[in-house]
């Protein structure tokens, strides 16, 4: 995975081996995460107890949405996959062993005003196989597994931005 910002949109880049891709799904905001799927979490605010949630699938299918967590907690939290993020955007290229997608999120419909350098985030992907393996680049240390821990979510510095 590889994380870069230009001109405030967030460049987001992941690399999958997949021997067999899981992807039947192609509407946007349809259940992606039931399948083979990348995600991110991001969040400018800590704790995190508002954040967004973009997924794409090998099929480039896309999934976004809003994710109320006053608790920090499963139990209580409310996700908004009406909300849109304008602009989200991925590529997904796929081979016979791999697939590769790189999202683009602009940065401002989730921080109006000033942009943050820091933001709470989290990386994931799910492959479905047998067994399933999720992967994370801030483990949630769940069983079974659960991204939707924020207290988790690492820190992402975005360096100095400028308007």
């Amino acid at each position: 995975m590889r994380v870069g910002l230009r001109e405030g949109i967030l460049h987001i880049r992941f690399d999958a081996r997949d021997e067999g891709v899981v992807a039947t799904l192609i509407e946007r905001d349809g259940p992606l995460w039931t399948e083979d799927v990348v995600e991110v979490f991001l969040s400018p605010k800590d704790p995190p107890r508002l954040y967004y949630e973009f997924e794409v699938n090998p099929l480039g299918a896309l999934f976004d949405a809003r994710v109320e967590s006053p608790e920090l907690s499963r139990a209580t939290m409310k996700v908004e996959p009406a909300w849109t993020c304008p602009g989200f955007s991925a590529r997904v290229r796929r081979s016979p062993q791999a697939w590769s997608a790189l999202l683009r999120i602009p940065l401002a419909p989730m921080a109006p005003g000033q942009i943050p350098s820091s933001w709470r985030a989290n990386f994931y992907r799910v492959d479905r196989g047998k067994p399933d393996e999720y992967s994370a680049w801030s483990p949630t240390l769940t069983d079974p597994p659960d991204f939707h821990v924020p207290e988790r979510f690492g820190f992402l510095s975005l360096g100095t931005l400028s308007s």
